[in-house]
């Protein structure tokens, strides 16, 4: 009898989280004092998601990830690529050339997942040679956000979204998006953004971000979260797609 592969152990990937990003504050040799410094966090509050006592959020999750240089794959799941998805060496021996996506399968109980804290879970569906490109599934329970309220994050990239159930809310700089079951979005990373899900029923949406590294040395700038603008945001609902019309616009008070 054929033995079924076991479900995802969530809870050994965010035992695994600290420590992962310890050894690499280490082997980069900053300090915990240094890095609290650099993104405004407590030395304290850095301490305890490295000894696992708390949750990153996304908005420190995606501010270690730029301050350290490395992908949030790297982080959350130690960047292990599915049997098939390796990539070739170059013709100097310098460093591998992505050969592009082989023939790979990545099974549903097998893949790697995390919760995170402000209620936002993610799992990745899918790895290979380029690892600058993340491709998860995100799941935001009802009252889950990317950051705190009034607050957004930025980083290098462009993100690809698509809901699958639930509706999502998306602030892109001033504009404001209302996506619901079946609906895309996408937008450079680069602009202060934040989604949230606001409403009763859990959201479930695909997320790709293409090119986390940026510049050559993969930093983003130490100020990976802005405010809110005080300027009012434009608005604007999905419509089903056999009835789109001009998004409404409309001011916030």
């Amino acid at each position: 009898m054929k033995e079924k592969p076991a479900a995802p152990k969530i809870a050994d990937a965010q035992s695994e989280l600290g420590p992962r990003l310890r050894a690499i504050r280490l082997r980069q040799g900053v300090g915990l004092r240094e890095l609290a410094r650099r993104l405004d966090l407590s030395p304290s509050g850095i301490s305890q998601i490295e000894t696992g006592k708390i949750r990153p959020s996304v908005r420190t999750l995606y501010a270690l990830a730029s301050e350290f240089g490395v992908t949030v794959d790297e982080v959350l799941f130690n960047d292990v690529l599915p049997p098939g998805a390796g990539a070739l060496p170059s013709a100097r021996g310098l460093s591998p050339t992505v050969s592009g996506p082989a023939l790979a399968v990545q099974r549903a109980v097998e893949r790697p997942a995390i919760a995170l804290n402000s209620g936002v879970k993610w799992e990745r569906l899918m790895s290979w040679a380029d690892e600058d490109v993340e491709f998860i599934e995100a799941t935001y329970a009802p009252g889950g956000a990317s950051s705190p309220d009034d607050s957004f994050v930025r980083h290098h990239g462009h993100e690809f979204g698509h809901v699958l159930s639930g509706t999502l809310r998306v602030v892109v700089g001033f504009d404001e998006f209302v996506l619901e079951p079946g609906d895309s979005i996408t937008f450079p990373s680069s602009t202060p953004h934040r989604l949230s899900n606001d409403g009763t029923e859990t959201v479930r949406a695909i997320w790709v971000v293409r090119g986390r590294r940026g510049a050559e040395t993969g930093h983003e700038p130490t100020d990976t979260t802005s405010t809110a603008p005080p300027a009012a945001r434009r608005v604007k609902v999905a419509k089903p797609a056999h009835t789109r019309a001009t998004p409404v616009v409309g001011k916030r008070k």
